[in-house]
C-alpha cells in the first residue's frame, strides 16, 4: 500500500465491534481487503496536490434552464370532468383521507 497503514483482519473486527455488527470469520476476511482498497484509495486522493485547484461545489458549471411562463389553451374543464369517476361542484372529487369511500 502507499503510505496508508495496513488494515489487519483485528481492525475490521474492532469496526464491526463498535458497528454492532455480527461477522462471519469469511466475512472478516474479505471485508479486511476491501476496507484495506478503500483507505489506500482514501491515502491516494489526500495525497494528491490540490493547492491550485480553487474550490467548488459542483465539477461542472451550472445554469437554470427555465422557460418563460405563457398562457397556452388547454382542456375544456367540463371535457376534463366528463372523464372523471366523480365530480362535485365541477371539480374532481375524491376519497377522504381517512378512508370514506367514494
Amino acid at each position: 500500500m502507499s503510505g496508508a497503514p495496513r488494515l489487519t483482519r483485528d481492525d475490521v473486527a474492532a469496526v464491526a465491534r463498535l458497528a454492532r455488527i455480527d461477522l462471519s470469520d469469511e466475512e472478516l476476511d474479505r471485508f479486511a481487503i476491501q476496507l484495506a482498497a478503500v483507505v489506500e484509495h482514501a491515502a491516494q486522493v489526500a495525497s494528491l496536490d490540490t493547492a491550485s485547484v480553487p474550490p467548488t461545489a459542483h465539477p461542472l458549471p451550472l445554469r437554470n434552464v427555465l422557460r418563460d411562463d405563457e398562457v397556452r389553451p388547454s382542456l375544456p374543464r367540463d371535457e376534463v370532468l366528463a372523464q372523471a369517476p366523480d365530480v362535485e361542484a365541477g371539480r374532481f372529487r375524491v376519497p377522504r383521507i381517512l378512508g370514506e369511500a367514494p
